[in-house]
């Protein structure tokens, strides 16, 4: 678990609660139906109108990585490529093949079995590569949808605010209702900032490092493999890899 994840989503909402109560506004202020339906589900509706199904749908998938990445150990992982440029030179490629369906990572299980077919190095590189640059752009297709979410929030919010204020210019007749009325109005902008600022763009942000990460790890694997698929010494190998712990 992202223990930063966590502890910023619970300062956001905290600065946003805890800011409307010491400013003596309360609760009350940040609670508006209307604000909400202009706003987060006109976001909702803009995001579903540019961003094709497959996309959003990655993009939710991927939501959960702001909470829990996927568990990275740079160091297990040239471990484990240690381990098969071991047996592959004492029992040569097919000695792997027993590693094969034991690997959970599709990626490293494709790399593997590439090995163990006995595939000419630089295809490896050539397909893996081309697998990684896919997945990647994919990737960062999804976490752009939460970019596009936090550049519409704020703009709704603006219109929620000049319809909320249209509202309050039909009531200038009585003069009870127009500080409620420019509060409410005012309250569809707090939505749009604040939603975009705390939540959309941080999340955003957040998935384009933890994919930067993945593909940083997905480099090291297939060069790993490579080496392996050249018959490199393990202590060379390791020397090569160490420097992706930087």
């Amino acid at each position: 678990m992202d223990l930063f994840s966590v502890v910023g989503l619970a300062l956001a909402l905290a600065a946003l609660v805890g800011g409307s109560i010491l400013k003596g506004a309360g609760l009350g202020a940040l609670w508006s139906p209307a604000a909400f339906v202009i706003v987060i589900v006109g976001t909702l509706a803009s995001i579903l109108l540019h961003t094709p199904p497959s996309v959003f749908k990655r993009a939710l998938r991927i939501l959960r990585w702001t909470i829990r990445p996927p568990t990275a150990d740079r160091g297990a992982l040239i471990a484990q490529l240690l381990e098969w440029s071991n047996v592959s030179r004492k029992q040569g490629l097919l000695g792997l093949e027993a590693y094969v369906e034991s690997q959970s990572d599709p990626f490293l299980r494709k790399g593997l079995q590439m090995l163990v077919d006995g595939v000419e190095p630089e295809a490896i590189r050539h397909m893996l590569e081309i697998e990684l640059h896919g997945e990647e752009q994919q990737d960062l297709a999804a976490a752009k949808v939460f970019e596009g979410m936090g550049i519409y929030a704020p703009t709704l919010g603006i219109v929620g605010a000049v319809l909320g204020l249209i509202a309050v210019m039909k009531n200038l007749a009585d003069p009870s209702k127009l500080g409620h009325g420019i509060a409410a109005a005012f309250t569809a902008t707090i939505y749009g900032i604040a939603s975009a600022n705390l939540f959309f763009l941080p999340v955003a942000s957040k998935l384009k490092s933890v994919i930067g990460r993945r593909s940083g790890e997905r480099e090291l694997a297939i060069e790993g493999l490579i080496a392996i698929a050249q018959g490199e010494n393990p202590r060379n190998i390791e020397a090569r890899l160490a420097g992706f712990l930087h």
